[in-house]
């Protein structure tokens, strides 16, 4: 079954009325001057879907790129896939491609009678600078196992074993899995998805609003919270708890999105490229951010300052929620969160959101 084919012919440039209205969200300061502005959107959620802060345009659709991961991972485990924590967290990550997220990938196709010949993810050298280096070093080159979604692929490939579906064209979004997928995440998220895309990896992309994001991320988080007290969450409690048991699975050493599930505990965090971050809260809370122009370096900083606004005790956070700006090899600044909630805290709920 053949891929959508994009087609550039058909796309007028936007006009700027189109555009998200973004707002300033993180700011880098050289020696008190602001030397660039990071724009963008953000929400937190309360347990019950209503807003507790927003800021921007977070009523706006986006494509929340892997960040998505945790709920395709919902979706597979509602048919049929069983896995060992770890690799479950695999199957929800972009990891680093470090040995231990090389071999999980590897782990999951044999388990199921795969191998990487089944995979139909795209190529690239390992994610994490560190692990792209050592991979490099011994003549490594871009591959689909190292790819940084490999083991949500081999989890996509195992699961269509299990279901006797077709492992080839596992991708296409006519496929009985992606199917599923898509009828999961508008479940999770409470709302259709206005366009559908193909991230980079391969995969079908939904795009969905801040809140929707927000409204999965906090009952995945929340369903971990009462199974971890014996209470049965389902499959998504099992991918909560995973996440939540194998940080390093889900992203990697170093990586900020592992840091922030070990300091801040019974938390559930995911990340997106082009700027996107996800928080869910064992108490059903949730935080969404999206930067406008995709800086990676912006979303921690404006994710920290939203968890803080909402009275989550992020003094652990403090060595991931800013960065030095740097000159000549020396501090002479910082990246830090602006202000963005200053009047917006306290909205009544939107059920836009």
């Amino acid at each position: 079954m053949p891929s959508p084919v994009f087609s550039a012919a058909r796309i007028d440039a936007p006009a700027p009325s189109s555009l998200p209205q973004h707002t300033p969200l993180v700011a880098a300061i050289r020696d008190g001057l602001v030397e660039s502005v990071h724009y963008g959107s953000a929400i937190a959620l309360d347990a019950d879907g209503s807003t507790l802060a927003a800021a921007g345009d977070p009523a706006t659709p986006f494509y929340p790129r892997s960040s998505l991961k945790p709920l395709q991972a919902v979706a597979m485990i509602r048919a049929g896939l069983e896995l060992p924590a770890d690799l479950l967290a695999l199957a929800a990550a972009s990891h680093s491609g470090a040995a231990e997220h090389r071999d999980g990938a590897l782990r999951i196709l044999d388990m199921h009678g795969l191998s990487v010949t089944d995979l139909e993810n795209s190529t690239d050298l390992p994610y994490g600078g560190a692990e792209r280096e050592d991979w490099l070093r011994t003549g490594g080159r871009a591959t689909q196992l190292t790819q940084n979604c490999s083991g949500k692929h081999a989890a996509m490939a195992a699961t269509c074993v299990i279901n006797g579906w077709p492992v080839q064209g596992y991708l296409h979004p006519q496929h009985p899995l992606q199917q599923l997928v898509r009828s999961t995440v508008v479940e999770l998220a409470g709302e259709e998805p206005p366009a559908v895309s193909t991230d980079g990896c391969g995969t079908p992309l939904f795009a969905l609003t801040l809140g929707g994001m927000a409204r999965a991320f906090g009952r995945i988080a929340q369903a971990a919270s009462f199974a971890a007290r014996d209470d049965d969450g389902g499959a998504e409690a099992a991918v909560g708890l995973a996440m939540q048991q194998h940080p390093e699975m889900v992203a990697g050493e170093g990586r900020d999105v592992t840091d922030l599930m070990r300091l801040l505990p019974g938390a559930v965090a995911k990340d997106g490229f082009e700027g996107v971050q996800l928080v869910g809260l064992p108490d059903g809370r949730a935080v969404a951010v999206k930067i406008s122009d995709g800086g990676d370096r912006a979303r921690m900083p404006a994710t920290v300052s939203l968890l803080e606004a909402i009275g989550v005790d992020t003094a652990a956070l403090a060595g991931i929620a800013t960065a030095p700006v740097l000159g000549g090899g020396h501090q002479v600044g910082l990246l830090q969160a602006t202000d963005f909630l200053s009047n917006s805290l306290s909205k009544p709920d939107n059920e836009a959101l």
